[in-house]
Order: structure tokens, then sequence, then C-alpha cells
């Protein structure tokens, strides 16, 4: 290994651990990775192709999304996207895929084994053989039945110190609390009982990054997802890992510190593989995790984007949302959004605070729970609860509480408008399994697990998908059918590469412009979209005409470079010039 490389990976441990300790764990880190090159020089080779295009969109799914009788969840699902999906999307986000306890997999109970339940690796590798992967390092926490936790209550080295022991007298109020549930759980060990730190739940046991050893514990598993052939490493709930008593425990400066180690590690050995990093916090905060642009994660999850585009359809107006993408911007082009609306978890209220006035994220939550969603809390340091995410089926969340029994179609275009502004936007879209193919609130599976998140985790069986996607004006048609308009669209044309310039354009309060794209002597696009449900008038200037709609074809004749039409409740437009 290099100088360089031994010296940045020396001064973070140093940062975070001190001299002392800093030396012999560097050592052995240095050893980790030239093995890893040794076992891999295939992954450590540079190259010239981009990570990104506007060919990248990422497919989220839980490994069991697909059943079938007698067959491997994971097969099922491989088999089901070659026919239905083929390569509109490039990449497939498994969630957590390893053998869990709770929380549908985000208590991992080993980091190196697939669910028997869903298949094997060989199953996981035919996947990446049609998609490139990403993985789940759900490294804040690991399973109380986990071995690391199990040789914990042992008492065994070096387990004991992989986790946080905290004394139930010492004041954690300063602690930011994502859940009103308690910090500490006490356990019995072999050396007496203890108090371990828990943010998401009791079988969610904290991981103590304080402890070199567990460190490098973490490290050996990133390696191994990645000789497993993950592109892409998705850190989650990775603002929480270093703790200090007296401070909220978010965004530590040890935590920035120990993502650019990852990062230089993952330079180092698979310089091909990206780190995203999953932070449901206010956006400027969510943002400081793309570091200087070149030495932290390559992408952010946009959790501000829910939430804006939600209200956006709510109130008919795009200013806010407007106001808000106008500002978008990274530090590098190594670095680039990744956007999604919806997601295996609900929709974060966190991240839209400071942008939205309380009463209009209390009015949002009371109009997704007129829809039939719900909404979870979190505790305060006084002892009150702040809403803290919304449970609901993204398209759902869409709907008007006065219009209980509209139409199939509308309810889609409304839906593929708020898609179209998440696909448009610069960076890399990220789709959920259940937005892509229709779906609705799963009320039912809420009843029977008792966790408001399941609304949005429903496992469908083939036959049931099949049929409904074949169902002439059936909603999951409707959906399907549209969506892949969009995705071809967005594939074909280098204005939605990630990096590619982006402009907010004013044209009225009902309709969010972006254009995108231009120079080297490329048109840019103009991508319009109605969030309303009334006709809108439009009228562009300094366009050259004709103008064509990238998604259905349409073409727009303009008199004098203006162009004047109507667009119809919740209407996308990509306009781009036609000769």
């Amino acid at each position: 290994m290099d100088e360089r490389l031994t010296s940045q990976i020396v001064d973070h441990l140093t940062f975070v651990y001190g001299a002392e300790a800093a030396g012999p764990t560097a050592v052995a880190l240095l050893a980790k990775l030239a093995d890893f090159r040794a076992a891999h020089p295939e992954l450590s080779r540079e190259t010239a192709v981009p990570r990104v295009s506007e060919r990248d969109t990422i497919l989220i799914t839980y490994g069991d999304m697909v059943r079938e009788p007698d067959k491997a969840p994971l097969h099922s699902l491989h088999h089901f996207l070659r026919r239905h999906v083929g390569g509109l999307i490039s990449t497939v986000h498994l969630l957590p895929f390893y053998p869990y306890s709770s929380d549908d997999g985000f208590s991992v109970i080993d980091y190196r084994a697939v669910d028997p339940a869903l298949g094997s690796w060989a199953d996981v590798a035919r996947l990446g053989s049609d998609y490139r992967l990403m993985f789940d390092a759900v490294i804040n926490h690991i399973s109380a039945e986990s071995d690391w936790f199990q040789g914990f209550l042992h008492h065994e080295a070096p387990y004991r110190d992989f986790f946080t022991v905290v004394q139930p007298d010492v004041d954690l109020t300063a602690v930011f609390r994502p859940r009103a549930l308690p910090l500490l759980h006490e356990v019995d060990t072999a050396v007496g009982p203890r108090h371990v730190w828990t943010t998401f739940s009791a079988d969610q046991i904290d991981l103590n990054y304080a402890s070199p050893d567990l460190l490098l514990a973490v490290i050996d598993t990133l390696l191994f997802y990645v000789a497993q052939g993950a592109d892409f490493i998705r850190l989650d709930a990775i603002a929480f890992i270093w703790k200090e008593i007296g401070t909220n425990c978010l965004h530590r400066p040890q935590t920035h510190r120990l993502i650019q180690l990852l990062r230089i590690v993952l330079d180092a050995v698979a310089p091909r593989v990206a780190l995203i990093t999953e932070t449901n916090v206010p956006h400027q905060d969510n943002i400081a995790y793309f570091g200087d642009g070149t030495n932290e994660a390559q992408m952010v999850y946009n959790f501000s984007l829910p939430p804006l585009t939600l209200h956006a359809f709510h109130t008919g107006q795009a200013e806010t949302l407007a106001r808000w993408a106008a500002t978008l911007s990274t530090p590098s082009p190594q670095t680039t959004f990744f956007n999604f609306l919806a997601s295996h978890d609900g929709i974060g209220l966190t991240p839209a605070r400071g942008i939205l006035s309380e009463t209009a994220v209390t009015q949002m939550a009371a109009r997704v729970q007129a829809l039939g969603g719900y909404v979870s809390y979190r505790s305060n340091g006084d002892g009150t609860q702040s809403a803290y995410e919304l449970n609901v089926n993204y398209l759902d969340a869409l709907g008007d509480p006065a219009h209980p029994d509209e139409p199939p179609e509308l309810a889609a275009r409304r839906f593929l408008c708020a898609q179209a502004i998440m696909l448009a936007l610069r960076g890399v879209p990220g789709i959920y399994f259940h937005s892509l193919f229709g779906s609705r609130n799963w009320r039912a599976g809420v009843a029977a697990t008792g966790r408001y998140r399941t609304i949005n985790r429903e496992k469908l069986t083939l036959d049931r998908l099949n049929r409904e996607l074949e169902t002439e004006g059936g909603l999951r048609r409707l959906v399907f059918a549209g969506y892949r308009r969009l995705l071809a669209a967005r594939t074909s044309h280098p204005a939605f590469h990630p990096m590619a310039a982006q402009e907010i354009v004013p044209v009225q309060e009902a309709v969010l412009a972006i254009r995108r794209g231009g120079g080297n002597g490329r048109a840019p696009l103009l991508c319009l979209h109605n969030v309303s449900r009334q006709p809108q008038t439009i009228q562009l200037g300094g366009l050259p005409a004709p103008q064509k709609d990238l998604i259905t074809g349409e073409i727009f004749s303009g008199r004098k470079k203006t162009f004047a039409f109507t667009m119809r409740p919740y209407q996308v437009l990509w306009l781009v010039e036609t000769q």
C-alpha cells in the first residue's frame, strides 16, 4: 500500500481513537486491504466509464416481494423483473436479505449469510448477472440474537467491547430520539446486569465504534459485500453511530471521519463501489455527508423530496418545492443525490421542518390519516412527542379525501406526475417496488403486525401480480404502463445524466418546471409538471419551434418562439427541440 493511503488511514484513526490505538489499528487494516486486493485484483482496477449515467435507475425491493410456490423468492423476483422490467432499471437495491430477528430485516443476525427463506448467495449472484446490486450495511446496530451480542453477554473478547454500556442514572435527555421507545435496555451478562444502548428497539443493539476491533469487523463485512458483487453500499442509520454523552449523538465529527475512512478503504480496493448515506434528517445536515465532494458519500438520500412533493400535490402549488429544488447543488461531479419518493419506510417529516411550517406539516399528517395512513411519533427531550414519519403508500398519500371515488386513471396520472418530478430532478432515481407496480395501502398488514410501517411492505404472489398487471383499466396496469413510458424517455436522453445542468424555471405556481441539460451543442429539456387537479394554461417564450414531448411524441408548434397550451390536471410534458 502506498504512503499516501497509509497516512490518510492513520490520520483518521488518530482523530477517532488517539495516536496510541491508531498505530496497531492501521497496521491491521492495511493488512486486510492488501489481502483483499490480492484476492480480488479485478476490483481495484480503475476505469474511465462513469459510475452512473442517465440510464441508471435503482429499484428498491425486499428479496421476497414476489412469491410463488416452491421457489426461492430471490429466484422469483429475478425472473419477474427480467420479464416485466428488463433493462428499464439498471440496479436492484435488495433490502436486508440476511437472517434477522425483527424489523423486517433491519435487525441482522448474521451479516454474511443469506436468509434461507429467501434463497442463497447463488441467487444473489444470478440477479447480479442482469442488474447492478445495492446492499444494505446495517451497521449502526445488530440483532440481540447475533453471535456478536451473544459473545458480549458471555463477556468474551472482543465482543465485550462491541456494544455501548451506560449507567441508567446518566443524563441522556440531549440524545435525539427517532422512536418513542427507551434508549437503554437492561440485559443479563456473565458479569452482571448491563444497560445497553438501543436507538431503535430492544432487539437492535447499537454497535460501539469506540472499539477499534468493532470498526475492523465492520470493514471486514463491507469488503465481504464488495466481494459478493455490491456496486453500491447503503449505510443505514449512519448518523447515529458515534455516541458522546452530553450531545444529541447525531452527526458527530467522529461519524464523518469514520465514513471518510470507509471511503478511503473502498477507493483503495474497489473504486467502482459507491457509498450512499441514509440520514433522515434536515436538509443541511443530510448533504453534509457529501463531505468536500471527494471524501465521503458519492450519493446521499434526498430526504426532503418526498414530503415537499407531497405538500405540492396536497396544496396544488409547486412554489415551495420549486424554491427548495432551486437550491439543490452538490460539491463536486463525483457526487449526486439519490432521489426517491417512497421506500420501505414512511415519509420522514424531519427533513421538511425548516422548509415547511409546523402548520403545513400538521395539515399534511392529518390528510394522510384521512387517506388511511398513520403517523409515527418520536420522543422529545422535554417529555413531549413530535410527528416523525407518515406511514402510508405514496400513491394513496397523494389522494384527496374529498374525492374518495375518483377513477383509477386520475389516481394513476397524479401518481405518475409525482414520480416524473423525481425522475426529472438531477440525481439517480430510486423507485420502490410498490411504486413501480401501483400498490395501495396494506392496512391488513398493519393489523396483523401492529407496526405502522407494514402498510407499505406487502408481499405479493406472482399469480396475483401477473393477473392485476393484465387487467385492462386496472390501477396497477395503468401505473406500470405509465412508469415504463417515463423510464423509456428518461433513459434515452443525456439531459437526464445525474451531473447534467439543472435550472428551476418560473412558469406558474401550479406547475413545476425543470430545465435539464444543454451545452456542448445539445438542446436542453424543459420538464413541466402540473401538480394540481385543475387545467393550467401555459405560455412559454424563448423556445425554438417545434417542441416534442419526449414521453408521448406529441409535437407542439409555436409562433415566433412562443408556445401557448393548456396542461391537463397532473399532466407531464418533457419538451425537447425537434427538427
